[in-house]
């Protein structure tokens, strides 16, 4: 270990779509977390591991805050509020031009209670044609709490990455490194492959179907020639959303499978064969043993 070696924990957190999952992409400069047009696309706190030199900085792309409606609901509520308990600086990440609501003061309210250092960065600022609505935002968020900096950004661009990539650096305290340098995320690769699978659907079946999927990766190996196998089951609440996963001549069902090969083979880095099922299990999101056996922590339906 290089004795200047320093670290630092950070929470990105936010409400649901404001693209905390595509500034983490950004940041790492690799998907690891599922991006969507869709809120809550993020279930889980995905870690993802930046090293450069003697900082490293460890992710946690928290799921979206929001007022849960169900066991899953409160699964990813609670994974936000322990991940900003744990962390040495939360990444609040808001909407350029939208005014801070409930849910950006309650996290606020946070930062205040733990004394947190907090750095605000005001995304989609490609979306903007009048600096002056920004400045004008910065000025509001700056008398709410005692950022450490605020950096205005575009994960879709890049824009401001690498001034928020510093300020985010200067967090990092003595201690080493947690992580191997080459480390990319701790997440196992039955879960990258499950997310990956589970953005497609949501990017392909658009409004048609809502949360109610889940990805389960039933049979994972590697053959003798390098090709990794890979069986997933998709769950869904209804018969009619089995049908739409499956499509007409099993169209959808092949687009869905296709798209998420050829995402899975880039991160892996081999040539993949992907099966994929679709059964329904109703309601499953209100069943906590269902929610468990999907993935999430069974502490957290207590």
């Amino acid at each position: 270990m290089n004795q200047n070696d320093r670290s630092a924990f950070i929470a990105i957190v936010g409400r649901p779509n404001v693209g905390k999952s595509s500034i983490l992409n950004r940041l790492l400069g690799q998907k690891i977390a599922i991006v969507s047009s869709k809120p809550q696309t993020t279930r889980n706190r995905i870690t993802g591991v930046l090293t450069e030199g003697e900082v490293q900085l460890v992710f946690f792309d928290t799921p979206g805050m929001h007022k849960p409606k169900n066991t899953l609901g409160k699964y990813m509520v609670r994974s936000v509020n322990e991940s900003v308990g744990g962390v040495d600086c939360c990444l609040l990440v808001v909407e350029a031009d939208r005014e801070a609501g409930k849910t950006e003061q309650d996290l606020i309210d946070k930062f205040k209670a733990l004394h947190m250092p907090a750095i605000l960065a005001i995304n989609k600022i490609d979306m903007i044609k009048e600096k002056e609505v920004l400045m004008k935002q910065i000025l509001s968020y700056a008398q709410l709490y005692d950022f450490e900096a605020i950096v205005p950004v575009s994960a879709r661009d890049g824009n401001g990455m690498n001034e928020l990539l510093e300020e985010l650096k200067k967090q990092a305290c003595e201690g080493g490194h947690f992580f191997d340098d080459d480390t990319l995320t701790d997440q196992p690769e039955r879960v990258i492959a499950a997310e990956i699978i589970r953005e497609k659907i949501l990017r392909l079946t658009d409004k048609e179907i809502p949360h109610g999927t889940a990805v389960l990766i039933e049979r994972m190996k590697t053959r003798d020639n390098g090709i990794l196998d890979i069986e997933a089951t998709v769950f869904c609440e209804r018969e009619t959303h089995k049908r739409i996963l499956i499509g007409k001549n099993g169209e959808m069902l092949k687009r869905i499978s296709t798209l998420a090969r050829q995402d899975i083979e880039r991160f892996f880095d081999c040539k993949v064969y992907l099966q994929t099922w679709i059964k329904v299990k109703e309601d499953w999101r209100n069943r906590a043993q269902l929610v468990q056996n999907f993935g999430y922590n069974e502490k957290d339906f207590d």
